[in-house]
C-alpha cells in the first residue's frame, strides 16, 4: 500500500474522502457543486440517514468525483491524540466499499494545528496500522477476497513537511508489524532458535545481538528459566539487544519481554479448548523486539537494552514438576508449585541478569503473564506494577495518549507474604484464593534489587478477537507505540 503526500491533487480515478461533523458542515467548494446537481448535500445526507456521526458514512458522486464522506461526531472533541484512530477507521470503511485509489482531503478534519503536517501523518500511521494482514499460509483466497486499496494521497498544503513527519512514524508501524508477524506466526515456526534468528535481523539496524544458550545459562545459575523449558526438545535461548544512540555515560533503558513461544502448561497441563492461543505467550518478547526495530530504525538519541527469555513449556518425560525447587540466578530458591505460572521464572533471571549487568535507569517488562488480569480489566487495560510512582505515572499518561491504557494495581508486603514457602525462599503461586495477578507481580519484584521497575500484564491486550481500529482480528502489538511514545517524551 503507497501512501502519498501532496499538496494538490487533480485525478478523477481518486475517491476523495471528506470528514463531516454533527453540523453537517460540508466543504462550502463542495457543497456548491452538489447544490448545482439540484440536491443540496445536506439534503443527501439526509436522503442517506447520514447525521456526521462517528462511524456514519455515505457515498455520493459530484462532478466527476467519487466521493466518501465520514462522520467524525463533534469536531470539538477531536484533538491529535485521536487521529490515528480516525486513519484506522478510514482504512476500514474504504476497504468496505472496495475503493483501489483514494485521496485523503486531511483539512476537512478540522483539528486545530499551527501546522497540518502532523495530523496528515498520524492519520497515515493508523491507516497504515489497520491495514495488516497475516494471510500468508492461505493458498485458496480468491482475488476478490482481499483489500484491493493500494495508493493513498492525502493532500494538504505542507505535504513536505509531512512526508519527513511520516518517515519517523513509518517506523513504528514497521516495528508494530515485527511484532505481530512473530506473535502470529504457528509455534512450529516461531521457537526459541528461529525467534533469535529473527532477532539477528535487527543487526543491519545498528543492534548490537547477543545470545545466551543454555550452556552459558547454566554457568549463570539460570535454574528458573532453565527449568521452564527443560521438558521441551527446543533449546531454550536469552537474546540480548543493544542499542547505543544516546550519550556513552548514559546508564540504558531496560525493556525485557515474556517470550514462551508455545505453553502448554507443562506437567500442570492446560486445557485443551483455547490452548492453540498459546502461541502468543511470547508476546512481551514480540514486543521488546519490535520496540527494538522501532527506535533503532528512527535513531532514537538513547541508550536502550532489550533482553527476551524464550522458552517452550512442554510436558515431556524430563519436565519440571510440581513441587520441584529451583535456585535463581539471584541465589533465591524457589519452590514450583504451578508449571503453569512458568513466565514470572522466566522474567525471574533476566530481571536479576538485566540489574546486575547493565545498571538501568529503569526496566519494563511486558508478559502475558495471568489470566487473572483479564478477569480484571478484559482487553481494555493492561495491567500496571511498580515499585516506582513518577515511572507509573509516566507509563500511565503515555498510555491515555497513545490509547494503549493501562491500570496500576498495588504491591504491598501483604500480598508479598502470600508467596512464601515452607520449604524454599518463594513459590510461584500463592495459596490463598484472589489477588493472581497482584502475587505475580509481587513474585518479580523480589528479583528487580533497587532498581525503578514496571511490570505490564497484557495478558488481556495482546490479541484481539474482532477488528479494533488500529488493529484487525489478531496479534495487536500493545506496547510498541506505548514503549517509543514513552521514550520520546521524557528520554530523548
Amino acid at each position: 500500500m503507497k501512501i502519498l503526500f501532496e499538496s494538490s491533487i487533480n485525478n478523477d480515478e481518486l475517491t476523495n474522502v471528506v470528514f463531516v461533523s454533527e453540523k453537517l458542515d460540508f466543504p462550502s467548494d463542495l457543497a456548491k457543486s452538489a447544490t448545482s446537481n439540484g440536491f443540496s448535500l445536506p439534503q443527501v445526507a439526509k436522503h442517506f440517514s447520514f447525521h456526521g456521526k462517528k462511524g456514519e458514512s455515505f457515498t455520493y458522486i459530484i462532478g466527476k468525483t467519487f466521493c466518501i464522506f465520514i462522520g467524525i461526531g463533534k469536531r470539538s472533541d477531536l484533538n491529535i491524540n485521536h487521529v490515528p484512530m480516525l486513519g484506522g477507521k478510514t482504512l476500514a470503511t474504504l476497504n468496505a466499499y472496495k475503493v483501489h485509489k483514494t485521496a485523503i482531503l486531511i483539512d476537512t478534519l478540522g483539528i486545530n494545528s499551527s501546522e497540518n503536517y502532523d495530523i496528515a501523518a498520524n492519520f497515515a500511521l493508523g491507516m497504515k496500522l489497520r491495514s495488516y494482514r497475516f494471510d500468508k499460509y492461505k493458498t485458496q483466497q480468491k482475488p476478490e477476497d482481499k483489500p484491493k486499496l493500494n495508493e493513498i494521497h492525502i493532500v494538504l498544503e505542507h505535504s513536505k513537511e509531512a512526508q519527513k513527519e511520516w518517515k519517523k512514524l513509518e517506523a513504528i508501524a514497521d516495528g508494530v508489524t515485527v511484532t505481530r508477524n512473530l506473535v502470529s506466526e504457528p509455534p512450529n515456526v516461531i521457537y526459541p532458535e528461529s525467534f533469535e534468528k529473527k532477532c539477528w535481523e535487527l543487526e543491519k539496524l545498528g543492534v548490537e545481538i547477543e545470545v545466551l544458550d543454555e550452556e552459558k545459562m547454566h554457568a549463570l545459575g539460570m535454574g528458573a528459566l532453565l527449568g521452564v523449558g527443560q521438558g521441551s526438545v527446543r533449546e531454550s535461548r536469552v537474546v540480548i539487544m543493544q542499542y547505543w544512540g544516546g550519550s556513552k555515560n548514559s546508564a540504558p533503558l531496560a525493556f525485557l519481554g515474556k517470550g514462551v513461544t508455545f505453553d502448554t502448561g507443562g506437567i500442570s497441563l492446560k486445557p485443551s479448548g483455547g490452548m492453540e492461543d498459546m502461541k502468543y505467550d511470547m508476546g512481551g518478547a514480540g514486543v521488546v523486539t519490535g520496540l527494538m526495530h522501532t527506535l533503532a530504525s528512527r535513531k532514537a538519541k538513547v541508550n536502550v537494552v532489550g533482553v527476551i527469555g524464550l522458552v517452550e513449556n512442554m510436558p515431556d518425560g524430563n519436565a519440571q514438576r510440581p513441587s520441584d525447587v529451583v535456585h535463581s540466578m539471584s541465589g533465591q530458591t524457589i519452590e514450583v508449585l504451578n508449571t503453569d505460572a512458568e513466565g514470572r521464572l522466566v522474567l525471574a533471571d533476566i530481571l536479576w541478569y538485566t540489574q546486575d549487568r547493565f545498571k538501568p535507569e529503569f526496566m519494563i517488562n511486558l508478559a502475558t503473564l495471568t489470566g487473572a488480569i483479564t478477569i480484571a480489566l478484559g482487553s481494555i487495560y493492561a495491567g500496571l506494577f511498580s515499585n516506582d510512582d513518577e515511572l507509573a505515572e509516566k507509563l500511565y499518561d503515555t498510555g491515555m495518549k497513545t490509547s494503549e491504557k493501562l491500570w496500576r494495581f498495588p504491591l504491598g508486603d501483604e500480598y508479598d507474604r502470600m508467596i512464601n514457602s515452607e520449604v524454599a525462599d518463594m513459590q510461584n503461586i500463592s495459596n490463598e484464593k484472589g489477588a493472581g495477578s497482584i502475587t505475580a507481580a509481587q513474585f518479580l519484584k523480589r528479583f528487580v534489587n533497587d532498581t525503578p521497575w514496571a511490570h505490564l500484564d497484557i495478558a488481556g491486550v495482546t490479541w484481539t478477537r474482532k477488528d479494533l481500529d488500529l488493529s484487525p482480528k489478531g496479534a495487536t502489538a500493545f506496547g510498541v507505540r506505548l514503549l517509543n511514545q514513552l521514550v520520546e517524551d521524557y528520554y530523548e
